[in-house]
């Protein structure tokens, strides 16, 4: 599903008589088992969704550096939205957190930056097999475009998010 498609369904979901955009579910927890490879929207300590998703392409531990190619595990914040991503939509964990800086700089390394949730590639190089069984990314949570719309839509500013091993 492209982004013109998502254009499209928006306005159909803030028509009268179909379904409100204000009816969905609304997370106040999003919690990420990098394990399991699912992520769960929760809501009074519930979960209320379940997606698969895919990891950074080196998945064991937690992100340490710029490149090591890790998902960071801890609390964050999903606190930015971008409709205009190279991948379909996105949400921004804000990872580093203070500690995070702290232990890279005692490790004399960057810690990186830019971890997002968020879809398939605007511009593939592999096929949609590939992205659907593989841990793909450079240390972001990937799920499938159509997974997205509902993150995307069941979540609000500065949700908190636990990753987890």
């Amino acid at each position: 599903m492209n982004r013109s498609i998502l254009l499209y369904l928006m306005p159909m979901l803030l028509l009268p008589g179909l379904l409100q955009a204000g009816e969905f579910p609304v997370a106040d927890e999003v919690i990420i088992d990098k394990s399991a490879r699912e992520l769960y929207l929760m809501s009074a300590g519930k979960v209320f969704r379940t997606f698969k998703i895919a990891l950074g392409i080196m998945p064991e531990g937690d992100k340490k550096k710029e490149g090591d190619f890790k998902t960071p595990e801890g609390r964050y914040l999903l606190d930015m939205r971008n409709s205009n991503s190279d991948y379909f939509l996105s949400i921004h964990v804000s990872y580093p957190s203070a500690a995070d800086r702290r232990e890279a700089n005692q490790d004399g390394v960057d810690p990186g930056g830019a971890i997002m949730i968020h879809g398939q590639p605007n511009l593939p190089t592999h096929s949609e097999a590939y992205y659907r069984t593989q841990d793909w990314t450079n240390g972001c949570i990937a799920v499938s475009n159509s997974d997205m719309i509902d993150i995307w839509l069941m979540t609000g500013e500065n949700t908190p998010i636990e990753i987890r091993p």
